[in-house]
C-alpha cells in the first residue's frame, strides 16, 4: 500500500478540530461568568463521570498523580505503612504512594496482560508478610511495616483480574485503591458477583488522569477520584482544596490540587463522545489482530482476557528484535512508544528499595520487548493498513533473514 503520509503515534488535533464548537462555548461560558475555579461546570463533569464510571462520588483534581496522591492522604496511609503495587506502570503510581509518607513494596505482573498477577500477590502477602488476626493488621516481615493497602494498576486499557485482589484485600484488612489511569469506561466480569463492572467502581476508589493524550482528556492537566464513599469523598474535597470544609475554614493542612472549571467543561464535552471513541478504539484493535496474523512470526499481539472489556488506550506488542523494529517504522514514517522500557524497581529513583535484578522476571523481560503502535479513534483504514503492511514487511524479512 502507497504511504498516506506520515502516520503518527497519538493525534490530538482532530478531535479538537471536530469539537471545536463545544469547546469554544465551555470557554465562552466560563468567560461570561467568570467561573475560573470550581463551580457548576466542575459539579457537573463530577455527576456526570461518577455515574459513568458506576460509582457514587468523583472529585475533580488537578492530576492523576494527586488522584492518587490525595486518596491515600484521605484514606490515612501514610508513614509506618507499605502499599503493595506493580513494578510494570509510570512512576506517577509510586510517587503517590511515597509523598503520601507510605513505602512501597511491588509484586510481578502476569504475563499476558501486564496487570498485576494475583498470584504472586498471595504469594508476597502469605509468605513475606505475618497477619496477626487479634489486631487485624498485616506486617511485612522485612521492614517491619503495616501492609496497608493494594494498588492495581489497570494498564494499556484493560483491567486488573479484581476478584482474587479484592479477595485477598478483604482477607488481610486491605484497602484497594485502582489505579485507572489509562482505563476511562474499560469493565471487568466479576465471576464472584456475576455482572460486569467499570474500572472507577470496585476498589475503595479510583484514580482517573486527563492527561491530554488518555481516552478521555484535558487540554492540559486534570483527574479525579471516583468512590462510593461519602466520608472520604468529603475529605478528598477538602485535601485538594487547602482543607477547608468552606472558605477560610480549614479543618486540616491540604493542597492546592482542584480542576479549573474550564478543563471540566472542556472533560465534560468530550465526556459525551467517549463510549463511542472506546468503541473505535475496539474496532481498530480487532482490525489490528486479524492484520497482524501475518506477522505473528515475529510479533506479538496483546491478549484481552475473557474478564475484561477493555478500551485499549494503548496496542501493545512485543517484538524481540525491538531497536531494529522501530528503526524500521520510523523510517516509514509510522510513529511509536515504549510504555515503559525501563521498570520502576532498577530506576535510579528507587535504588534505595534494594531491588536487585531479577526481583520480577515477567515486568523485565516484557520491559526488553514492548512497543506501542499507533491508536486512537481517528486512526483512518488507510493508516492502520500502512501500519500493518509495514509490520507484515519486516517479519517476512527477519523470517528471511533467520532462515
Amino acid at each position: 500500500m502507497a504511504n498516506p503520509a506520515n502516520v503518527p503515534f497519538l493525534d490530538l488535533i482532530s478531535p479538537h478540530k471536530e469539537l471545536r464548537e463545544e469547546m469554544l462555548a465551555v470557554v465562552n461560558k466560563a468567560l461570561d461568568t467568570a467561573g475560573f475555579i470550581g463551580g457548576p461546570m466542575v459539579e457537573e463533569f463530577e455527576r456526570e463521570f461518577a455515574a459513568f464510571c458506576h460509582a457514587k462520588y468523583c472529585v475533580g483534581v488537578n492530576s492523576g498523580t494527586d488522584a492518587l496522591r490525595f486518596t491515600f492522604l484521605a484514606a490515612g496511609i501514610g508513614d509506618g505503612d507499605l502499599v503493595v503495587t506493580v513494578p510494570h506502570t509510570f512512576i506517577a503510581t509510586t510517587e503517590a504512594i511515597s509523598q503520601a509518607g507510605a513505602g512501597i513494596a511491588f509484586v510481578d505482573i502476569d504475563e499476558r496482560t501486564f496487570t498485576m498477577d494475583p498470584i504472586k500477590l498471595r504469594e508476597y502477602l502469605e509468605k513475606a508478610c505475618d497477619f496477626d488476626s487479634s489486631t487485624g493488621r498485616l506486617v511485612e516481615r522485612k521492614s517491619g511495616k503495616r501492609v496497608a493497602a493494594i494498588v492495581p494498576v489497570h494498564l494499556y486499557g484493560q483491567t486488573a483480574d479484581m476478584d482474587p485482589i479484592l479477595e485477598l484485600a478483604e482477607k488481610f484488612n486491605l484497602i484497594v485503591v485502582e489505579d485507572a489511569c489509562q482505563a476511562h469506561g474499560a469493565e471487568y466480569y466479576s465471576e464472584k458477583d456475576k455482572t460486569w463492572k467499570r474500572a472507577g467502581s470496585m476498589g475503595l476508589a479510583a484514580a482517573f488522569s486527563f492527561y491530554p493524550g488518555k481516552n478521555l482528556g484535558a487540554c492540559g492537566e486534570g483527574g479525579a477520584i471516583t468512590t462510593s464513599d461519602a466520608a472520604l469523598a468529603q475529605r478528598l474535597k477538602m485535601i485538594r482544596d487547602h482543607g477547608q470544609i468552606k472558605k477560610y475554614y480549614h479543618e486540616l493542612e491540604g493542597y492546592n490540587g482542584r480542576l479549573d472549571s474550564i478543563q471540566a467543561g472542556w472533560l465534560r464535552a468530550k465526556l459525551h463522545h467517549l463510549d463511542k471513541w472506546n468503541e473505535s478504539r475496539r474496532l481498530l484493535a480487532r482490525r489490528y489482530h486479524q492484520l497482524l496474523e501475518k506477522a505473528k512470526d515475529s510479533v506479538n499481539l496483546p491478549v484481552e482476557s475473557p474478564w475484561t472489556k477493555g478500551v485499549f488506550h494503548l496496542y501493545v506488542v512485543r517484538v524481540r528484535e525491538r531497536e531494529t523494529f522501530l528503526a524500521f517504522l520510523g523510517e516509514s514514517g509510522i510513529g511509536t512508544g515504549i510504555h515503559y522500557p525501563i521498570p520502576l524497581h532498577q530506576q535510579k529513583a528507587y535504588e534505595h528499595l534494594g531491588y536487585e535484578a531479577g526481583s520480577f522476571p515477567v515486568t523485565e523481560r516484557i520491559a526488553q520487548e514492548i512497543v506501542s503502535l499507533p491508536m486512537y479513534p481517528q486512526l483512518t483504514e488507510a493508516q492502520q493498513s500502512f501500519v500493518v503492511d509495514k509490520i507484515v514487511e519486516f517479519s517476512h524479512a527477519n523470517v528471511a533473514a533467520a532462515r
